[in-house]
């Protein structure tokens, strides 16, 4: 079993990042591979709704930024996890208009990403962190991935030690290897 985490920060060692690396840390402690997807700071364009993804095997006409390497990592992922800075009370906007592409092309012309266990973690310095996790969240109900909840909101609080905040995260961790341990099993029945 494998995991895609997806750092949706322009920093690479960021707090998202950090964040990220607790429910990695989890993961692999399970048993789950994990492999990385880094947003980074490059642009990245938003959808036109030209439709031609419908016609080019579910992927993004537009291949000067990263959505089809997003698309293929999710694909080849059998779960995935999205960090998210907040910026002004919700997700990266980059991050965002990267999944809009992402999504619409591999799901609404093929669905190629239901039943992937998912999850959205986010990092804030004040507020909104529970708007950007239902930002991402929504993404995941729509392409039909079954969403991994934690105890409580998987929101990591600053750069300072966050002691609830990775208690949350790790908990997402134990039950994303519990989710995709439940589907191996009845996949092989």
């Amino acid at each position: 079993m494998r995991v895609l985490m997806v750092n949706g920060s322009p920093h690479k060692r960021g707090v998202t990042k950090k964040a990220l690396e607790v429910v990695a840390e989890r993961l692999e402690t399970a048993g789950v591979e994990v492999c990385w997807f880094e947003l980074g700071s490059k642009p990245v364009r938003g959808c036109v709704s030209c439709g031609r993804c419908g016609r080019n095997n579910s992927r993004c006409v537009f291949e000067d930024d990263a959505a089809n390497d997003l698309i293929e990592a999710i694909v080849a992922a059998d779960g995935v996890v999205v960090g998210t800075p907040t910026y002004f009370a919700g997700a990266n906007g980059a991050l965002l208009a990267l999944m809009d592409r992402a999504f619409f092309a591999a799901n609404e012309h093929g669905r190629h990403f239901v039943g992937k266990p998912a999850a959205a973690i986010a990092t804030e310095w004040r507020a909104g962190a529970v708007s950007a996790c239902d930002d991402i969240n929504r993404y995941f109900l729509h392409a039909g991935m079954p969403i991994v909840a934690s105890n409580y909101w998987p929101v990591r609080f600053g750069s300072e030690v966050d002691s609830y905040g990775d208690r949350m995260l790790s908990i997402l961790g134990d039950r994303m290897a519990k989710a995709l341990s439940l589907l191996d099993i009845s996949a092989g029945q």
